[in-house]
């Protein structure tokens, strides 16, 4: 086990090591490989390739190296096309912040039976007086932000459920095409 894996359980590393092909003998040759193939995209500026932050793509991409770099930029591509997004990009931004405080996105305190985390957005309880999709959209980003640095539901991953129930058809005349797309490539 390499200091990546510490603070995994037990159950976890043998869940990694079998469902996302990590092995601890290759991890640093792993995360090199996709480190090397930043210099193909000098378009993007890469902010973060510390060992740490690689892994987070291996794993979501069960280590294969090259879709674990696709990932990879486009999530720093992603934040770069949408710079006014990420502009004050704390809980303490007003907008996140009543976000938050409405359950945009609300957390279950149990884990399901496979380990993952369930988020829950009832997305009637949206209050279009006090803050836009925009802001529910940067509140569940930040959250997965904060819970991806978590190693076990790095491995485990997450559960997103909306409960579309008693959406109103004002709130609906919101969710533009091209809000649909900004929201769905973030969260890809």
């Amino acid at each position: 086990m390499t200091h990546l894996q510490a603070g995994l359980s037990p159950e976890t590393l043998e869940k990694a090591r079998l469902e996302l092909n990590e092995n601890p003998d290759t991890l640093h040759q792993d995360i090199q490989e996709v480190r090397d193939m930043v210099i193909t995209r000098p378009d993007i500026g890469f902010l973060r390739t510390d060992d740490a932050f690689i892994l987070r793509f291996l794993r979501a991409r069960k280590f294969h190296h090259f879709e674990a770099f696709r990932l990879l930029a486009q999530y720093f591509e992603y934040r770069q096309q949408n710079l006014d997004m990420f502009k004050s990009f704390k809980a303490t931004d007003p907008g996140i912040k009543q976000a938050l405080k409405d359950g945009f996105p609300g957390g279950l305190a149990n884990l399901d039976h496979y380990g993952r985390k369930i988020l829950v957005l009832f997305a009637a309880n949206w209050d279009q007086s006090r803050y836009t999709l925009v802001d529910i959209l940067r509140a569940i980003l930040l959250s997965l932000e904060a819970m991806i640095e978590d190693p076990e539901l790095q491995v485990n991953g997450f559960v997103l459920i909306i409960d579309w129930s008693n959406f109103t058809f004002k709130q609906a005349s919101k969710l533009t095409p091209s809000m649909l797309r900004l929201a769905i490539e973030g969260l890809q």
